[in-house]
């Protein structure tokens, strides 16, 4: 495969989560008024997703070690497609939140198989930039998420933005059986038995390295999810937004998106990974506090979430490509399984989110605005410590890895 379609190819994969997310938020307050449900249960919608999501990658990541990644993708994205369109026709709260949930479970397919590719093609310094050349383009699927929501939602209501990931999962499925050569150096036979599965886990997680990158994803996502859980409630239900501009505000932070991954290829460059991610933590950190201290002031206005959260989505666009690319550095003969650990890490902190915005979303845009600033503070941490101490892995450790892959 040539670099233009590897880059093409991860843009799909990693695009089918602001198509899963981002495109059908400015139908919450639609969805929840029409099927008579609570915030709490509209929320749970993303939340399910999420959740069905990080569980999914556990079973992926192995499967893709086990099979190889074609198959994986193939039968992912199929099943992908089908529960989107099972979203689209629910007649209640309760069967869009199982249709979500099986889609939440079939998109952990897409992303897994993603990040091990890169490292299947990678080392990861290549990887990190090779991530964040296809992360501009999932920035780019991300602005235009939200704007084509709105304008679907007006048009056709939320079946209509429930029925956009079909397309988009359709079009990545035969872009997958077109173009998509098998990258897996060697399918483990032994990949997908209980003990083993078991074994690599711990091999994994008691690494420093993967711990440090893991942590870092985790953090920053978490942020992040705290926006997409929080976003349509506060700006459309609290402060008066539209729909239409809603999703112009949801674009112009992917924008601060794109950005960050432009800044991130000229941090690596000059700094490599770890000296990157101890340069983007400071937009983080800035962003995030700086909401959290508006917010505190009583400065509760659009203005005062969006220009804080342009510095946060820039410090995204950072940390997620070498978070991800860090992760599975160590472990080029397990990719899928530390790119599925990676992944369900990001899910616990999503899990946490959305658990905790089920109780505190309210007419307030405080669960919003700390909770971001929290994870700004815990992220900038990790980022100038952990990061920084263990973030490259042990000589010995990475000789006996290529050893075995050689």
């Amino acid at each position: 495969m040539t670099t233009a379609v590897v880059v093409t190819l991860l843009t799909l994969l990693f695009g089918i989560q602001p198509i899963s997310t981002d495109l059908y938020l400015p139908a919450l307050p639609t969805l929840r008024h029409e099927l008579g449900s609570s915030i709490g249960a509209a929320q749970f919608t993303l939340s399910a997703l999420i959740i069905c999501f990080g569980f999914g990658q556990l079973l992926c990541g192995p499967l893709a070690d086990r099979f190889g990644r074609r198959p994986v993708l193939l039968g992912g994205l199929g099943l992908y497609t089908l529960a989107s369109l099972g979203a689209a026709t629910a007649p209640g709260i309760v069967t869009l939140i199982a249709w979500r949930s099986l889609q939440g479970a079939a998109m952990a397919a897409a992303v897994t198989c993603g990040r091990s590719i890169v490292r299947d093609l990678y080392e990861p310094a290549a990887g990190a930039r090779t991530m964040s050349s296809a992360l501009t383009g999932l920035g780019v699927i991300a602005v235009l998420a939200p704007l084509v929501g709105g304008i679907v939602v007006e048009a056709f209501g939320w079946h209509g933005a429930m029925l956009m990931p079909a397309l988009f999962g359709g079009g990545a499925l035969a872009f997958v059986a077109w173009h998509f050569t098998e990258t897996a150096p060697a399918l483990g036979f032994a990949a997908t038995r209980p003990a083993t599965i078991v074994r690599n886990w711990v091999e994994v997680v008691a690494d420093p390295t993967f711990r440090a990158w893991a942590l870092l994803s985790g953090c920053t996502y978490g942020g992040l999810f705290c926006m997409l859980a929080g976003s349509s409630f506060v700006f459309i239900g609290m402060l008066g937004v539209g729909r239409l501009a809603f999703g112009l505000v949801l674009a112009s932070m992917s924008m601060a998106y794109i950005a960050g991954t432009f800044l991130c290829r000229r941090l690596l460059l000059r700094h490599g990974l770890r000296g990157a991610v101890k340069r983007g933590a400071w937009f983080s950190l800035v962003g995030g506090t700086s909401m959290a201290v508006l917010s505190l002031a009583g400065v509760q206005t659009v203005w005062a979430i969006l220009l804080p959260q342009y510095l946060y989505a820039i410090g995204h666009g950072v940390h997620q490509p070498c978070g991800q690319a860090g992760a599975v550095g160590p472990f080029p003969e397990k990719a899928g399984t530390a790119a599925s650990l990676s992944g369900f890490v990001m899910t616990l902190t999503a899990l946490g989110v959305g658990l905790w915005f089920g109780r505190a979303l309210a007419d307030t845009v405080y669960p919003l605005t700390l909770g971001i600033g929290a994870f700004s503070v815990a992220l900038a941490i990790v980022a100038w410590t952990l990061v920084q101490r263990h973030g490259e892995p042990a000589p010995i450790a990475r000789l006996l890895a290529e050893t075995r892959l050689a």
